[in-house]
């Protein structure tokens, strides 16, 4: 594997991190939307990613987000007979979002981020003191 290699690896992992964060990002966003009826409540999504692999040794060349799923988690139910999007028993819906997972993908992906700048910046400087050899 080359140093080259490196940044398409952690370049596409960085890229699905951000992803990964503007998910996290919106699911947080909803966390207290209500809705009339259990169909049209919040329901928080998840990114799901898959490895690139390439040749007949089958080496990861990257990470691509392969789409978003829905959480099967139940929405809640609050009776508020009062409220103006209470349905004909009172209830209103609110979305299934749990802050906590929230809060630890959000930490989870930044932290990878993180890690995969830093395998940038490794790689950088490992190429130009291979570079600097030939001087």
């Amino acid at each position: 594997m080359s140093l080259l290699h490196n940044f398409d690896v952690a370049g596409s992992a960085m890229s699905a991190q951000s992803l990964r964060l503007n998910i996290t990002a919106s699911n947080m966003a909803n966390a207290d939307t209500i809705a009339s009826t259990p169909e049209d409540a919040y329901r928080a999504r998840e990114p799901i990613f898959l490895a690139l692999l390439q040749g007949r040794r089958r080496e990861t060349v990257g990470v691509h987000m392969a789409g978003v799923v829905e959480s099967e988690a139940p929405v809640r139910i609050r009776h508020a007979p009062g409220h103006p999007l209470a349905d004909d028993e009172g209830n209103i819906y609110s979305s299934n979002v749990n802050l906590v997972e929230e809060m630890v993908n959000m930490l989870s992906a930044s932290r990878s981020f993180q890690n995969n700048t830093e395998v940038l910046s490794t790689s950088k400087q490992l190429l130009q003191r291979t570079l600097r050899l030939g001087e």
